[in-house]
């Protein structure tokens, strides 16, 4: 079974600084519908303008992974951490017992382009954990792991069931990634289009899918996109 989420129905909120569209139920866009997908429980698509970002904020229990996808976003928080992403990187920010983080934009000329992911963990009151991974840009030609509950091949570390890709292919190219028996999964995009079991997914778009057995993703154009597979 696959239900699409298309971006035009996502939740919108624009600022000043911020312009922000929600897959899934988030601040004061509410929708019951739409309260996640398995342990997915948000999927922010964020533009912040030039010297504008998040103030100082707290968060408990959740994995939250920021996907940066043009610019550059600086993150610093009461643990200690602080470090700035750029395209090609993932932050993993296990937030357990608690922690408060800020997060900026840092030029003062280019707007930065992410996604912030967060994921229910595997138990509550886990020790809060700050990681950050760099995947060259060539490395996601067809599909490179960013991140998984053990770590494997070079991915960030994640207290979940969960593993995410990101995928890039070419106008023409077929990928067919097999789904274990009772997994599920969610397809974001990036960029671009292509077909998933003959359903048309562009920018923005998103793909919850269950009862399947294999992804066959057909670019219609040159796409990319993020692939979880969930429990």
């Amino acid at each position: 079974m696959i239900t699409l989420c298309p971006s035009a129905e996502r939740g919108h909120f624009r600022s000043e600084w911020l312009d922000s569209r929600h897959t899934f139920s988030f601040d004061t866009y509410y929708d019951p519908q739409q309260m996640g997908f398995r342990a997915l429980r948000v999927i922010n698509e964020d533009w912040v303008q030039p010297g504008h970002g998040f103030p100082l904020h707290r968060h408990q229990d959740m994995e939250i992974l920021t996907f940066v996808i043009e610019g550059e976003l600086r993150h610093q928080d009461d643990q200690g951490n602080s470090g700035v992403i750029g395209p090609c990187q993932l932050q993993r920010m296990t937030a357990g017992t608690g922690i408060r983080h800020s997060e900026a934009n840092p030029s003062q000329e280019q707007v930065v382009h992410l996604l912030q992911i967060w994921i229910h963990p595997e138990r509550t009151g886990l020790t809060p954990g700050y990681e950050q991974k760099s995947f060259p840009g060539d490395a996601h030609r067809g599909l490179r792991l960013l991140a998984s509950p053990d770590g494997r091949d070079g991915s960030a570390l994640i207290h979940r069931d969960v593993r995410l890709y990101a995928g890039t292919l070419e106008a023409g190219a077929i990928l067919e990634q097999p789904l274990a028996p009772g997994r599920h999964a969610w397809l974001q995009m990036l960029g671009g289009m292509l077909t998933l079991a003959g359903h048309r997914l562009q920018t923005g778009d998103g793909a919850a899918v269950s009862d399947e057995t294999m992804l066959r993703l057909q670019a219609r154009e040159n796409a990319s996109f993020l692939l979880f597979d969930l429990d």
